[in-house]
């Protein structure tokens, strides 16, 4: 009788290495990152592409009108423009050295800078008679600031001597979110 064969019995698996399933892991999350990254550089790109398309920039006699998605800025170096979008009494002798509007979400600013030949004093008792509730008045060696608010408006007044005359510079913001009380 032929001797019996002892069955063979495979050899057990090797146990999976830790080594191994790591490095899976590391590039997984690698790979992601870069997925993620691709993804965003392409949004980016793509957002910019549509602001750039949809944007509008005007100059016509100096005025400067540059339209976006996100709003309007716009420069200008009308005197009546500038007054009439101030909210503002303008100094009677003051001429307009520079004004720009910004229209950004529901928020409109105006900004102005003249100049006149009367002193800071004269400049600064004209308008707190045009603001005698403003919220802040105040002088320091010829530099005068009033600031004036209510519920829809901000105005700034900042008045400094500059070169044997006066600069007067006048911002305005107006929107439904501006708090404060009236003046």
């Amino acid at each position: 009788m032929p001797a019996a064969i002892a069955p063979t019995v495979p050899p057990p698996p090797a146990p999976p290495t830790q080594g191994s399933s790591a490095l899976k892991i590391i590039l997984i999350v690698v790979a992601v990152i870069f997925v993620l990254g691709v993804l965003g550089i392409g949004t980016l790109v793509f957002v910019v592409r549509r602001v750039a398309q949809n944007s509008h920039i005007r100059n016509k006699d100096g005025n400067v009108r540059v339209e976006t998605p996100f709003g309007t800025v716009q420069s200008t170096n009308n005197p009546d423009e500038a007054s009439r979008n101030l909210g503002i009494d303008l100094y009677p002798s003051a001429r307009v050295l520079k004004g720009n509007t910004a229209t950004i979400g529901g928020m409109h600013t105006v900004e102005a800078e003249f100049e006149t030949d009367d002193s800071a004093e004269k400049v600064m008792e004209f308008y707190s008679s045009k603001l005698p509730n403003a919220n802040v008045t105040t002088k320091d060696q010829n530099h005068y600031a009033i600031v004036s608010t209510d519920n829809n408006n901000l105005i700034t007044i900042k008045i400094e001597p500059a070169s044997g005359k006066t600069r007067i510079k006048i911002a305005n913001v107006t929107g439904n979110k501006m708090t404060g009380g009236n003046s």
